[in-house]
């Protein structure tokens, strides 16, 4: 059964890139007794990301690019190895990772499959994302990705063999959940097998 909720105050405390609220709630313990509890959720969209691979050669296509988050938590270069993500605008989570797919790789995708969708930070962040993989090939390649100018995206496109790229979650040269999801559901699904 569902906890019981109620909202007591919703507060705007920045709407600058995106919105984080202040929401203060009763919440109904499993005892029985209400509990007054504050958090602050930050409200960015849902995105979606994709895995693009390729059988014949078992290589993986992923990115990197600058994180300012990651360089003021620990990351001395701010360079993050990702799988291909972005936030969706109004269209639906295909249509979005299709777009984002050829803006950032290049690649035109005409059929990604969606395996899951996971909220991942769920403590702060109201954002779900949409898990994708599709095949490639260099026919489907139709321009240089690297991100949209007006948008200051400076992404670098990786071709990558897919043994090394999961050795580089031990080595810790890919730190990115979405991306370690990705590959370990690549791994354990045997989706560059032949």
């Amino acid at each position: 059964m569902p906890p019981e909720v109620k909202i007591i105050k919703n507060e705007l405390l920045s709407d600058n890139w995106y919105t984080l609220r202040k929401i203060t709630f009763d919440l109904r313990r499993a005892d029985g007794q209400w509990e007054r509890q504050e958090r602050e959720a930050y409200d960015r969209g849902n995105g979606a990301t994709i895995l693009l691979y390729n059988k014949a050669r078992r290589t993986v296509i992923l990115t990197r690019q600058f994180r300012m988050p990651t360089y003021v938590n620990g990351n001395p270069e701010g360079l993050l190895i990702e799988a291909c993500a972005g936030l969706l605008d109004a269209e639906g989570a295909a249509a979005g990772i299709q777009r984002e797919t050829e803006e950032e790789t290049g690649y035109r995708v005409e059929a990604p499959q969606k395996i899951f969708e996971a909220y991942m930070s769920p403590g702060s962040v109201t954002e779900i994302v949409h898990f994708f993989v599709a095949p490639y090939n260099d026919a489907m390649k139709v321009g240089e990705g690297g991100g949209v100018a007006a948008e200051q995206e400076h992404i670098e496109v990786l071709e990558m063999n897919f043994d090394e790229a999961c050795q580089m979650i031990q080595t810790g040269a890919i730190r990115d959940a979405k991306t370690i999801l990705l590959l370990q559901y690549a791994q354990l699904n045997g989706l560059l097998d032949q």
